[in-house]
């Protein structure tokens, strides 16, 4: 028994749900559609550099949270996962949750995207827990904040030694499987790095160290 954590965007899904989202509501016309669009790909090419300021992210991002009563949010939410989410699971991702389950892991996304947008997805995986970035709530509604310390690069790191305290879980011999040279401070960490479908930075890297590349598409 081990623990088991995986990145969300790119590695068990295909594609990134945080920009997928923003383009489901530039498509249902929920939001100013060039400047939302043209922002979107902005922020995303960011992250792609290692470059991405989290809190400007979430202030574009949870904009939409705070302007649509929640209601409406999980009924749009249902929508985005059959339109753009599970088109993007492949059967590979399905098979490495279900090998970790068969050996008795404990398993975790652990995602720099937002818990609304990754709740639903992570429980489409059968997965039990969620560490993400989280948006703040107050009396039911969404604030635009993040509450707590986002989950993106070195916030990862901190948000899993909160969460191994909390929960008393193991951490020697961790895997950590991911596609992004913003995880790079967790991958150093854990004793099992694994590089999913690698971006350049991320695929030289893990060249360099040795460490495992695999592909889920």
């Amino acid at each position: 028994m081990a623990l088991a954590l995986f990145d969300l965007d790119n590695t068990l899904l295909s594609d990134d749900s945080d920009y997928l989202w923003g383009q489901f509501l530039v498509e249902k016309n929920l939001v100013d559609r060039d400047h939302y669009d043209s922002e979107n790909k902005r922020f995303l090419e960011l992250y792609k550099q290692g470059k991405l300021d989290i809190y400007e992210f979430a202030e574009f991002a949870f904009k939409p949270l705070v302007d649509n009563e929640m209601e409406r949010l999980q009924q749009l939410h249902k929508e985005f996962m059959q339109q753009k989410i599970l088109p993007i699971i492949t059967e590979k991702s399905r098979d490495l949750v279900a090998e970790h389950k068969v050996a008795g892991d404990t398993l975790v996304v652990i995602t720099a995207t937002n818990a609304f947008v990754t709740g639903p997805i992570v429980k489409e995986f059968g997965i039990e827990h969620l560490i993400a970035t989280e948006p703040e709530m107050v009396d039911g509604h969404y604030t635009g904040k993040i509450a707590g310390t986002p989950c993106f690069q070195d916030g990862k790191v901190t948000r899993l030694k909160q969460w191994i305290l909390e929960n008393e879980v193991a951490f020697e011999n961790c895997v950590f499987y991911s596609d992004s040279n913003n995880d790079l401070p967790l991958l150093e960490l854990v004793k099992n790095p694994v590089a999913v479908d690698p971006d350049d930075k991320l695929k030289a890297i893990a060249t360099e160290k040795n460490w495992p590349i695999i592909s889920l598409r």
